[in-house]
């Protein structure tokens, strides 16, 4: 994508800048073009990873943990929580992480299907398996350096992977019902939870034979040995801790988190840790005395979409669904990954003025919930990529598929009456409703976009040009703020025209996918409040920030 501007848009940009500054509003009207832009302000703080799912500790005691959206591993410092990157991206994708016997690093690709090990740090990374969507979760077993991994979601299957890269996995056994988070245990068995059957289970690799160990969990995401004969589980929906006695099958629960925690590691110490992947947080348990401390976290998961209503702005935050006050940057859950069964990954949020919609390119849906009671209301399914969706008046439900590069308008019983709205479009990234009652759009291969819903004039670009541009908002005196992502800018467009003019540069947006992702992959959501003010969510710090405009 394009990443400065022509020579002919430098010259529109100081056309902007010499324009007279409006006078000062009344009590009574609406605000003013701001003759600049103060500095970005942390309104909810930044925080580390994005998502974070498996741990590990390696042979130097250093605690490891994977992010799938973030396709990097981190090192957390189990004294500090000070984190820091390991291995980047896009290598770096780790659903699960697990340590070998000569203490080689090994983990999954979950979004490209790729198993990878790196012997010791500074070695070169190689590629053990590819061709496995869904890969999950792996270890070795420690007696004989065996390596196993198993696809969940997008598979159901159980796998040995030669550890030399020279021969194609070996099948163990499919459809188990999800076998997440296991470990491999002293006897060579491997331990773990089958998430859709509530059950935890022992698995025999040489041939495949399972047995069920305890059951009557909600959404068991991940297991551990404590050599100690318990094995401890991390329910994703309830958020329990549970110790598991293998001799009786006994379940204890040790401690409550947060729903949304999903893997867990075992310090030789017997200290355990628990990642949530909602709150990117890791927190450290002590089974001797109950007790528990806060490792590292933050507020958001990996904000994207954004909208404002009033003070109140709401976040599709891909593992949750928060809303934010716009004032004081308070953080409150509406939905939460796997507490709420119904959350689908959301990667941005339309607002009408009794409905929300939250869409996900990942599932191929878009959500609607009621905003009084805040209910889910209908779910569509069956959508190829979709990356936006606005909630509309009379109750139908404009999208975007980006997948088809097309506006939809689904209306009647269920949603199933569809109206083509706009095709051939260059990847659409986000959608707002213009004051005019038009569609403006931003498209991936660089435009800002008009579509007049009513058919009374063609589309018309607004502006072309722009580096990736994702997010947008009308601001109160008409221009549109649109995310420059890949120049990490915001602009502000004039529709007439397309002149344009900087409000801030060097953001922390523009997380990059990976091959066969979309383009625009975590959007920059972007919103303004009444006063003018703007509101960007940042894919690379997981902050969300407050720019006020200077008069």
């Amino acid at each position: 994508m394009p990443r400065a501007f022509a020579a002919a848009l430098l010259a529109s940009m100081l056309a902007l800048g010499a324009c007279t500054v409006p006078a000062p509003r009344t009590a009574t009207s609406a605000p003013t073009r701001p003759a600049s832009w103060g500095p970005p302000e942390a309104l909810v703080a930044p925080s580390s990873f994005s998502g974070v799912h498996g741990l590990a500790i390696d042979r130097q005691g250093r605690l490891l943990a994977g992010t799938v959206v973030g396709s990097q591993l981190w090192v957390v410092d189990r004294a500090t929580g000070a984190a820091r990157v390991l291995i980047d991206a896009p290598d770096g994708q780790a659903d699960d992480v697990a340590v070998g016997p000569r203490g080689e690093l090994a983990w999954t690709n979950y979004l490209t299907g790729m198993v990878r090990l790196r012997e010791h740090d500074g070695a070169p990374i190689r590629v053990l398996a590819k061709d496995l969507p869904g890969i999950n979760s792996l270890d070795f077993d420690r007696r004989n350096g065996k390596l196993y991994a198993s696809q969940v979601f997008l598979g159901d299957a159980l796998w040995e992977i030669d550890v030399a890269g020279q021969k194609p996995p070996r099948l163990i056994k499919k459809d188990m019902g999800g076998f997440n988070g296991f470990e491999v245990g002293p006897d060579g068995l491997l331990y773990g939870p089958l998430w859709f059957k509530g059950q935890v289970a022992k698995i025999d690799p040489a041939d495949g034979r399972l047995t069920v160990i305890a059951e009557g969990f909600q959404v068991p995401a991940a297991a551990n040995l404590d050599g100690k004969g318990n094995l401890w589980v991390v329910d994703a929906r309830s958020g329990e801790l549970v110790r598991v006695e293998l001799a009786s099958g006994r379940k204890t629960v040790a401690k409550q988190f947060k729903p949304s925690i999903d893997n867990l590691a075992i310090a030789p110490e017997g200290t355990i840790y628990v990642s949530n992947m909602a709150d990117n947080s890791v927190e450290a348990f002590e089974p001797e005395t109950g007790t528990s401390r806060l490792l590292t976290g933050g507020q958001l998961a990996v904000p994207a979409g954004l909208k404002i209503d009033g003070d109140t702005l709401f976040v599709a935050d891909i593992f949750g669904f928060r809303q934010v006050d716009a004032k004081t940057g308070a953080v409150r859950d509406i939905f939460r990954m796997q507490r709420d069964p119904e959350l689908d990954y959301p990667f941005s949020v339309g607002l009408s003025a009794s409905q929300i919609a939250l869409s996900s390119w990942f599932t191929g849906s878009v959500q609607l919930v009621d905003r009084r009671t805040l209910k889910t209301t209908a779910v569509l399914h069956g959508l190829k990529a979709p990356v936006d969706a606005i909630p509309m008046p009379d109750g139908s439900l404009l999208y975007a598929e980006i997948a088809t590069g097309s506006v939809t308008r689904a209306s009647g019983p269920n949603f199933e009456t569809r109206q083509l709205v706009a095709s051939g479009l260059g990847g659409p990234v986000q959608m707002v409703m213009g004051r005019d009652g038009a569609l403006y759009l931003t498209e991936a291969a660089g435009k800002l976009t008009r579509i007049p819903l009513d058919a009374s004039a063609p589309l018309r670009v607004v502006a072309n040009g722009l580096a990736l541009p994702e997010g947008l908002a009308q601001t109160p005196w008409g221009s549109f703020i649109v995310a420059e992502s890949a120049a990490r800018r915001l602009v502000e467009i004039d529709p007439a025209n397309g002149t344009r003019r900087t409000v801030a540069e060097n953001l922390p947006i523009g997380l990059a996918g990976g091959p066969g992702l979309p383009p625009s992959y975590v959007p920059t959501g972007v919103a303004v409040g009444a006063d003018g003010t703007i509101y960007l969510s940042a894919d690379r710090d997981n902050g969300l920030y407050r720019i006020r405009p200077q008069r």
